[in-house]
């Protein structure tokens, strides 16, 4: 039985070709997965929300945000948007090309974080708080996997994700889980806010996602 687990949970080291993934262009239309494509950004939205609702640190991502916005004296979410945008300046080297996942990434994420965090709750037993973090990461895992899979373009941050496991072979795991720990640690140095979710946050993504990404590999059909 712990083998059985231990294959189930062998994580993958790069983006797999499933039974719904996009083989045309990264701008066309196909029901089946533009449809897994909204899924996996629904869950991945998800998760975020869990993880802000659990009140223990957001995300390292959100920490950047807050330490560029103090440095610059702008609120959070012009500090997003300059982010995202430096993020995307990065994909030129590594060859990245947006699509039609890169503009769904932040309509669907940023609607699913708003519509679920009021039902989600919000727990003030610090037991109950690292179980809200650890879904949430589980989410955020599961999530993407499904959303990368679909092939219609990853977002601005998974961008450099993967543009970087291509360019390097390094397994995406290990990649996303040096992003994570350099955003973190720029975004600390800046003044943003860091948590214990935070760094759980960091810790176990990369490895969260490389799991998902490995049992959708293995079962390829939803």
């Amino acid at each position: 039985m712990l083998k059985s687990l231990q294959a189930f949970l062998k994580p993958s080291k790069t983006i797999p070709k499933v039974s719904w993934s996009n083989l045309g262009s990264n701008w066309s239309v196909k029901p089946y997965p533009f449809l897994v494509l909204v899924l996996g950004l629904w869950i991945f939205g998800t998760g975020e929300a869990m993880l802000i609702n659990s009140s223990i640190g957001v995300s390292p991502w959100t920490v950047l945000g807050e330490g560029v916005a103090k440095q610059l004296s702008v609120g959070i979410g012009v500090a997003t948007f300059i982010v995202g945008t430096l993020v995307l300046l990065l994909w030129i080297p590594l060859k990245q090309k947006p699509g039609l996942g890169t503009i769904m990434n932040i309509l669907v994420i940023s609607t699913a974080i708003d519509l679920m965090r009021p039902v989600l709750p919000t727990p003030d037993v610090f037991a109950l708080q690292l179980v809200m973090v650890f879904a949430g990461v589980a989410l955020v895992g599961v999530g993407s996997a499904f959303y990368l899979t679909a092939n219609y373009g990853p977002g601005p941050r998974d961008g450099w994700m993967t543009g970087l496991h291509y360019r390097t072979g390094i397994p995406v795991g290990k990649v996303r889980l040096g992003i994570e720990l350099t955003v973190l640690l720029t975004g600390w140095i800046l003044g943003g806010t860091v948590g214990i979710g935070t760094a759980i946050f960091a810790l176990f993504i990369g490895q969260a996602i490389a799991i998902s990404l490995g049992i959708v590999s293995r079962k390829k059909h939803i």
